[in-house]
C-alpha cells in the first residue's frame, strides 16, 4: 500500500477545482484550432499548464485532448478524465460556474464530471511524484476535451500518441465497471406537407440527457384551450397561457442522464402526449403522432421494436434526449443505449424501418460499440486490489449504460469509480452538480493506490 495521504492535497485540489469550474467548457462550435470551441480549449490549457508547473511533461494534441506524464519506459499506463461539461441549463441553487461550497457539499458544473476527477488525477500523479516513486513504465494523466458530446477527442489524440497498456477512467461509479452497453444516437425528421396545430416545440440542451423542461406554442379556439387547461391542472407541472390565436405550453419534468432515463420524467414526451389527448391525430400532425405511438413516456423501446435485454449488461434504454418543431421542419434526437450482446446496426434497422413506414426520415449519428473486459483479467485484479486497500472490503463488478472513455481503449481499460454506492445523488447533467468532499477525498486516496499499483507493476 501507497503510504501517502491525499488530505495533504486537499486545499491546492479546491483550489485548482474553483478555477477550472470558473471555465464554462460547454463545447462549442469548431473555430480553426478549437475543435470544440474555445472554453473547451481554455480548460484543457488551464489544467495542462497546472501540471507543467507541478514538473510534468505536458502534451496538448490540437486541444482535442492533452496529457500529464511522469515517468520512462515504453508501456504506459494511465488514467483518463475530461475537462468539457454539458449546458449548466435551468435550476440552480448556486452560479454554476462558480465553486460554491456549504458544509461538505461542493457545488458548480463539473465537479462530480468530470473536473473534480481530473483535478484528482493530477494530485494523485503529483503525490506519485513527490514520493520519487520509480515506476516500470510511463505513467499518463490524459484530459479529454470534447467526451460530453460524445466527440473524435480521443480517436484524434490517439493518432499522435501510442494507446496505453492499462488505463482507468473515473467517470462511472464503483466498484468496477467491465461492461458498458451501447450507445446508439439517431435523428428522425421530417420536412411537413400538412399543417399542425403544433407551432413550434422546443425540449432539450443536450441529447444525452431526459429533457428536464420543454415548451409549445400552438394554435387552438377556446373551448381546445379550456380543454388543454383542465387536463393539465389535472395531470400537474404543466403551465398554460394565452398566446394571439392560441397558447403557450411548459412542461416541467425531471432530467438524469440518458443511461438512466427511467428515473427521470421526459418533460417533451409528457407534452406531447398530453397534445394528444386534446388533437385528432390530423390536427398533431404525422411527426407527433409517430412519436405518440411508438415511443411515449417508454424508456425501453418496446412499442418502436427494439426492446432487448442480456443478463451481461441488462436492458436496452431509449431516451428522447431533443425535440425540435418549427415552420414544418420537425425532428427528435434518441440516445440508446444497447446490451452489450445486441447489435446496434440492427437497431437502427429496425427504427429506420419504422419511421420509414411513416414517412420519417432516419440518420444514424452516433454507434459506440459495447466494452466487456473479463473479470479476471490483470487490470481488474489491480483495482480490486487497490479498492481493498482503502476501503477494506471487494470492489463490485457491475455494467453500465454509461458511456466512457473506456470504450476508446480497444479492450485495455475500464471505468472505475468516482461515485460510491451509498452516496447520495451528485446531480450529474442536472442543476446542482455537485460532490461531497468526504466521499471525494476518499475517491482520491483509491485513485492515488490504483495508479501506484499501475505505475509499480511488473
Amino acid at each position: 500500500m501507497f503510504n501517502v495521504k491525499m488530505d495533504e492535497y486537499r486545499d491546492g485540489m479546491l483550489e485548482d477545482l474553483s478555477k477550472l469550474v470558473s471555465i464554462p467548457s460547454v463545447c462549442s462550435k469548431a473555430e480553426s484550432g478549437y475543435p470544440f470551441g474555445r472554453e473547451s480549449a481554455k480548460a484543457l490549457d488551464y489544467i495542462l499548464d497546472r501540471a507543467s508547473k507541478m514538473g510534468f511533461a505536458v502534451k496538448n494534441v490540437g486541444n482535442y485532448a492533452g496529457h500529464a506524464e511522469y515517468g520512462s519506459g515504453s508501456d504506459i499506463a494511465a488514467v483518463v478524465t475530461h475537462v468539457d461539461v454539458v449546458p449548466a441549463g435551468t435550476g440552480w441553487h448556486t452560479p454554476p460556474f462558480t465553486l460554491t461550497r456549504k458544509g461538505s457539499l461542493v457545488y458548480g458544473r463539473g465537479t462530480a464530471d468530470d473536473k473534480g476527477a481530473a483535478v484528482a488525477a493530477l494530485y494523485a500523479l503529483k503525490a506519485i511524484k513527490d514520493a520519487g516513486v520509480i515506476g516500470n513504465r510511463k505513467l499518463r494523466v490524459i484530459f479529454g476535451a470534447g467526451e460530453e458530446i460524445a466527440s473524435d477527442d480521443l480517436k484524434r489524440y490517439f493518432e499522435k500518441e501510442p494507446l496505453p497498456e492499462m488505463c482507468f477512467t473515473p467517470d462511472s461509479e464503483y466498484g468496477i465497471c467491465n461492461c458498458e452497453k451501447g450507445i446508439l444516437r439517431i435523428k428522425l425528421s421530417e420536412t411537413a406537407k400538412y399543417k399542425s396545430v403544433i407551432r413550434k416545440f422546443n425540449a432539450g440542451t443536450v441529447v444525452n440527457a431526459v429533457p428536464g423542461t420543454a415548451e409549445a406554442e400552438i394554435s387552438c379556439t377556446e373551448q381546445q384551450y379550456n380543454k388543454i387547461k383542465m387536463l393539465a391542472d389535472e395531470k400537474k407541472n404543466f403551465k398554460i397561457e394565452k398566446i394571439d390565436g392560441g397558447a403557450k405550453l411548459t412542461s416541467i419534468g425531471q432530467s438524469v442522464h440518458a443511461m438512466m432515463p427511467q428515473k427521470g420524467i421526459n418533460a417533451a414526451s409528457r407534452l406531447i402526449l398530453l397534445l394528444c389527448e386534446v388533437f385528432t391525430e390530423d390536427e398533431i400532425g404525422n411527426f407527433f403522432t409517430f412519436l405518440a405511438k411508438h415511443v411515449g413516456m417508454e424508456t425501453n423501446g418496446r412499442s418502436i421494436g427494439v426492446a432487448k435485454s442480456d443478463k451481461e449488461s441488462g436492458e436496452l434504454t431509449l431516451n428522447v434526449g431533443l425535440v425540435s418543431s418549427e415552420n414544418g421542419e420537425s425532428w427528435v434526437g434518441f440516445d440508446i443505449r444497447y446490451p452489450v450482446t445486441a447489435d446496434g446496426d440492427k437497431i437502427f434497422e429496425t427504427i429506420k424501418s419504422a419511421a420509414g413506414d411513416a414517412g420519417i426520415k432516419a440518420e444514424m449519428q452516433l454507434d459506440n460499440k459495447p466494452l466487456y473486459m473479463p473479470a479476471d483479467s490483470e487490470l481488474i485484479k489491480i483495482l480490486k486490489d487497490a479498492y481493498f486497500d482503502v476501503m477494506g472490503e471487494q470492489a463490485k463488478i457491475y455494467s453500465t449504460g454509461g458511456g466512457t472513455y473506456a470504450r476508446e481503449m480497444r479492450g485495455r481499460a475500464v471505468a472505475f469509480g468516482l461515485i460510491f454506492p451509498d452516496e447520495p445523488d451528485r446531480r450529474l447533467h442536472n442543476f446542482d452538480e455537485h460532490i461531497d468532499m468526504n466521499y471525494f477525498m476518499r475517491h482520491s486516496q483509491i485513485c492515488l493506490e490504483a495508479m501506484y499499483r499501475m505505475f509499480t507493476a511488473k
